[in-house]
C-alpha cells in the first residue's frame, strides 16, 4: 500500500507522548528535552537534500523519529511497513528480504537482476537484496519516499526509496540500556554509550535479539522418521547481532565529520518451508502445524552447514563531510563501503524426504562516493553534484539429493510407489534400490550454478526550486546515467548414475565462467509544484520518470552436446509517475491525503526456475493507480492518535502477447492497507505515570507470485499489538509488557518458493503471538 506523504512528527509525537521515549540527552537533561519535543508538530525531513518539514516536502513521503520507532516497539523492517501506508517488507529471512513500494518488489537474489526500490543507510545506497537487511536500532528516523525518486536517491529509486539514519554523536555523557524476554525464549538487549564535546563526541550502540524457532521441528525427535537422530532445530527463529560506532568531527561552526562503521550478523535457525502437499509424520500439511525438515546427510560438506540455518556478515563504512560556505553555498561528500557475506541452508520441499535441498551462498561488495553542492536563498535553492557507483555481487546456489528419492518424488519412475506414504515414511527412498536393480541402496547427487555481475555506474544531477512568491515553490531535477554491467554464469551439473542425465534442469558449462557485457545510459527528470494554500495548508503536484536497469540475463544452452553461453537482454523498465495531494498542518493535528497514477512500459517480473536462477522476464505493460491518507493528533498532554491507509490498484495489463500475465495484480501488493494507534498516558503521581500504546494493522488479500495462483494467496489480515506499562515522566526508566499478534493470528508469510517450482508449493507461516516483558533504563 502506499502512504501518500507526511508522517507527521504528530506521529513523532506520539512517541513523545510518552516522554520515557527520550534516548538520546544526559540524565540532568531528560525531562527538558521530552517537554520541548511535545511542542513538535513535524518531522524534519532531508529527503530533498535539505532540512524541511514534511508538509513542505512536494513528495509523498512518511517518515517517523527515533523515539516513534520506539515507542511502537519497531525494531525491524516488516514491523516498519506496518505502518507505513504504501511500503510492504516480506522478511522470509534476513538473507531475502524482499523490499515492496507500491507493488513493485526488489527481493530477487540474482545477481544479475537490478533492485527498483533503494534501500539507504546514512546516506549510501545499500539496496542489493542479500546485502540490504539490517536491524533497526538507536535511529534518528526513517524516511520512506515514494514514487520514482532517481534525482534525489539514485537510479535504483524506480518506485520508491526507504532511508535510514542512525542515531549521531553529540555533544555530554549519555546512556541508555534495554532489556527484553519473553516467550519462545526470546532475548534482547540493546542501548547505546555517547560521550562527546563540541569539537569530537563518538557513540557506540549495539543490538543482541534471540529467538527460539516458533515453527517446531520434530526431525531427530522421537516419533519422527528419524527417532535416533540428528536432532534439528526448530525453525524461523532468530539470531541476531549488530553494533555501530559512530564518530563526529566538528572543529568549526561551518564543517562537519560523519564516521560510522556497522556491523549486522546473524547465526539464526532456517527457514520453516512447510510442504502442501506432504504432511510430516503424524501432522498435516497446515503451514501452521509442525514440520518434519530432516535435511541431507551431506549437507556441512555440500551445503556448508549441517542443517537450516542462516549464517550471515555485513559490513559497513561510511563518512559525510559537510562545510557551509560564507553565503547561500555549502559542500557535502559521503563515501560508503559495504560488504556482505551470507550463507543458508534450507529445505525447498519442506519435508522428511533427501529430495531438494539447497544452500545460497551470497556474496557482495558496493563502493560509493557522492560529491554534492547546495545553493540556498530566499527565492532559489538548489543542488547538483555527481555520483560513482560500484557493485561486485555472486550468487552460488549448490543442491543435494538422493537420486533414486529425487527421481521418485519429481517423476514417479516406479509405479505404484509414493514420495511419502500416508504415515510419513518416504517409501521414494526404495526407488534407487529398485531402480538399479539392487546394485544401489543410496547414490548422493550434487550440483551448482554460480551467477555474479559487476556494474560501474556514473551519474550526474541536479535539482532547482524557484520561489516567485512566498506561496509558490517550482522544482525541477534529473539525473543522467551512464551504466557498464558484466554478468557471469557457471554450472556444474553431473549426469545422474540412474537416469544419464542431470537432475536439474541446468546445463554444464564445462568447468567455464561465461561473460557478457552491455552498457546502458538514461536520463531521469522529475518536476513538483508547491502551492501554499493558507498558513497551515499545502498543495502539491508532482511529476517524474524512473526506471529499472536493463538486464543482462546469462545463462547456458546445449549446442551440439557442448554447454555454450545464452545470453538474453531484458530492456529497461520505464515507469511514468503523476501524484497531487494536501498536507496540513494544524498546530497539534496533522493529515495528508494524496492521489497517484503510476505507468509501466516492459514491466519486469522474476520468474522461479526449478533448480536453476530466477530468470527475469517482460509482462508488457502495467497500471498502478491509488490513494494513501495519514493522520495524527495530540489531544493534550496525555493523548496521542495516528491512522493511516492506502487503495492500490496494481495490476498487469491486459494483453493477449503476454496471457501468462494479462491482468494479474503485482505480487506481495495487497489491495487495501490501514493501520491506527495512539498512546494513552495516566499521571499517579511527580515520579510516576501510566501509558499504553496499543495499535492495529490491516492488510487485504495478497498474491505470493506471478502468474496469480489461488493457491498460494493469502487472505485478509488484521493483527492487534500491545505495549503498556509504568514510567518515570522524565524518561529515566521504563517498565513494560508488550504483545505482538495479540489475537494469535495465524497468517502464511510466503507461499510457492523453490518447492512451487517443481510443482510441490510450500508455506512459510507468519510469527505467532509473542510477548514479554521490557525494562529501560537512561541516564
Amino acid at each position: 500500500m502506499r502512504a501518500t506523504c507526511l508522517a507527521t512528527t504528530a506521529f513523532a509525537t506520539l512517541a513523545l507522548a510518552a516522554p520515557g521515549l527520550a534516548a538520546d540527552v544526559a540524565a540532568d537533561a531528560i525531562a527538558a528535552d521530552v517537554a520541548a519535543a511535545d511542542d513538535t508538530t513535524e518531522i524534519v525531513v532531508t529527503a530533498q537534500k535539505r532540512e524541511q518539514t514534511i508538509s513542505n516536502v512536494p513528495i509523498t513521503i512518511t517518515a517517523y523519529s527515533g523515539r516513534t520507532l520506539r515507542e511502537l516497539g519497531i525494531t525491524q523492517f516488516d514491523q516498519l511497513a506496518a505502518y507505513v501506508p504504501g511500503l510492504n517488507v516480506q522478511e522470509q529471512s534476513p538473507n531475502n528480504p524482499g523490499f515492496v513500494i507500491r507493488g513493485i518488489t526488489s527481493d530477487s537474489g540474482s545477481s544479475q537482476g537490478s533492485p527498483a526500490v533503494t534501500v539507504y543507510l546514512n546516506g549510501v545506497d545499500v539496496s542489493r537484496s542479500r546485502g540490504s537487511y539490517f536491524d533497526l536500532y538507536d535511529l534518528e528516523r526513517i524516511e520512506a519516499v515514494k514514487g520514482p525518486q532517481a534525482t534525489l536517491f539514485g537510479t535504483a529509486a524506480a518506485i520508491g526509496a526507504v532511508s535510514i539514519i542512525t542515531a549521531r554523536p553529540k555533544p555530554g555523557i549519555s546512556a541508555e540500556l534495554r532489556g527484553a524476554y519473553g516467550n519462545y525464549d526470546q532475548r534482547r538487549v540493546d542501548g547505546f554509550l555517547n560521550w562527546g564535546n563540541d569539537v569530537f563526541a563518538a557513540r557506540l550502540a549495539f543490538a543482541v535479539k534471540k529467538r527460539d524457532g516458533v515453527v517446531e521441528n520434530i526431525a531427530g525427535r522421537p516419533g519422527s522418521q528419524t527417532p535416533n537422530g540428528p536432532r534439528i532445530d526448530d525453525l524461523n527463529g532468530q539470531g541476531q547481532y549488530g553494533a555501530r560506532l559512530s564518530l563526529r568531527y566538528t572543529p568549526t561552526d561551518r564543517f562537519s565529520l560523519d564516521v560510522i562503521g556497522t556491523y549486522d550478523g546473524q547465526r539464526a535457525p532456517g527457514t520453516a518451508f512447510k510442504s502442501g502437499t506432504f504432511a510430516p509424520t503424524g501432522g498435516t500439511t497446515s503451514p501452521f502445524t509442525f514440520v518434519e525438515v530432516a535435511g541431507s546427510p551431506v549437507s556441512a560438506a555440500v551445503l556448508g552447514g549441517d542443517q537450516p540455518e542462516l549464517v550471515r556478515n555485513v559490513y559497513d563504512l561510511s563518512a559525510t563531510a559537510t562545510y557551509d560556505a560564507d553565503g547561500p553555498l555549502s559542500y557535502t561528500l559521503v563515501a560508503g563501503y559495504r560488504q556482505f557475506d551470507s550463507n543458508e541452508v534450507f529445505d525447498a520441499d519442506g519435508t522428511q524426504a533427501w529430495f531438494l535441498e539447497f544452500a545460497e551462498d551470497a556474496r557482495g561488495k558496493q563502493f560509493s562516493a557522492e560529491a554534492r553542492v547546495n545553493y540556498d536563498s530566499d527565492t532559489f535553492r538548489a543542488f547538483g553534484g555527481i555520483n560513482f557507483f560500484r557493485e561486485d555481487g555472486s550468487q552460488r546456489v549448490p543442491f543435494s539429493t538422493e537420486e533414486g528419492t529425487y527421481l521418485q518424488c519429481a517423476a514417479r519412475l516406479v509405479p505404484g510407489l509414493p514420495c511419502i506414504n500416508a504415515v510419513g515414511v518416504v517409501t521414494a527412498a526404495q526407488a534407487t534400490a529398485i531402480l538399479t536393480r539392487g546394485a544401489a541402496s543410496v547414490i548422493p547427487y550434487s550440483s551448482e550454478f554460480r551467477n555474479s555481475a559487476e556494474m560501474h555506474n556514473v551519474s550526474v544531477f541536479a535539482d532547482a526550486t524557484w520561489i516567485p512568491v512566498p506561496r509558490l515553490e517550482l522544482t525541477v531535477g534529473a539525473r543522467m546515467l551512464f551504466e557498464d554491467r558484466t554478468s557471469g554464469f557457471f554450472a556444474r551439473a553431473p549426469n545422474s548414475v540412474i537416469s544419464g542425465a542431470p537432475l536439474l534442469p541446468q546445463i554444464d558449462t564445462g568447468g567455464q565462467t561465461f561473460t557478457a557485457n552491455g552498457n546502458n545510459n538514461a536520463f531521469l527528470p522529475r518536476a513538483n509544484i508547491l502551492f501554499r494554500a493558507t498558513d497551515e495548508v499545502n498543495l502539491y503536484m508532482t511529476w517524474s520518470k524512473g526506471r529499472r536497469s536493463p538486464v543482462v540475463q546469462l545463462g547456458a544452452q546445449r549446442v551440439n552436446g557442448v554447454g555454450r553461453p545464452l545470453r538474453t537482454d531484458i530492456a529497461a523498465e520505464k515507469i511514468t509517475n503523476y501524484e497531487a495531494g494536501i498536507k496540513g498542518a494544524f498546530g497539534a493535528v496533522n493529515a495528508s491525503i494524496g492521489a497517484y497514477y503510476l505507468k509501466y512500459d516492459n514491466f519486469q517480473v522474476t520468474i522461479v526456475t526449478p533448480g536453476a536462477p530466477n530468470r527475469t522476464e517482460s509482462a508488457g505493460s502495467a497500471t498502478n493507480y491509488g490513494v494513501e491518507a495519514e493522520f495524527s493528533a495530540q489531544v493534550g498532554r496525555n493523548l496521542s492518535l495516528f491512522a493511516n491507509g492506502a487503495y492500490i490498484s496494481a495490476k498487469v495489463d491486459e494483453d493477449p502477447r503476454y496471457p501468462a500475465f494479462s491482468g494479474d495484480r503485482f505480487r506481495l501488493q495487497s489491495e487495501w492497507q490501514a493501520a491506527a494507534g495512539g498512546t494513552v498516558k495516566l499521571p499517579l503521581s511527580e515520579a510516576l505515570e501510566l501509558f499504553a500504546t496499543p495499535t492495529l494493522t490491516y492488510r487485504s488479500g495478497v498474491f505470493f507470485e506471478l502468474p496469480n495462483n489461488p493457491v498460494t494467496s493469502q487472505g485478509p489480515v488484521t493483527l492487534v499489538n500491545l505495549r503498556a506499562g509504568i514510567q518515570d515522566p522524565g524518561g529515566k526508566w521504563q517498565l513494560l509488557g508488550f504483545a505482538t499478534n495479540l489475537g494469535n493470528r495465524d497468517y502464511v508469510l510466503d507461499a510457492g518458493n523453490t518447492g512451487g517450482g517443481f510443482g510441490i508449493p510450500t508455506f512459510i507461516r507468519g510469527l505467532p503471538r509473542l510477548y514479554g516483558v521490557e525494562a529501560v533504563v537512561r541516564f
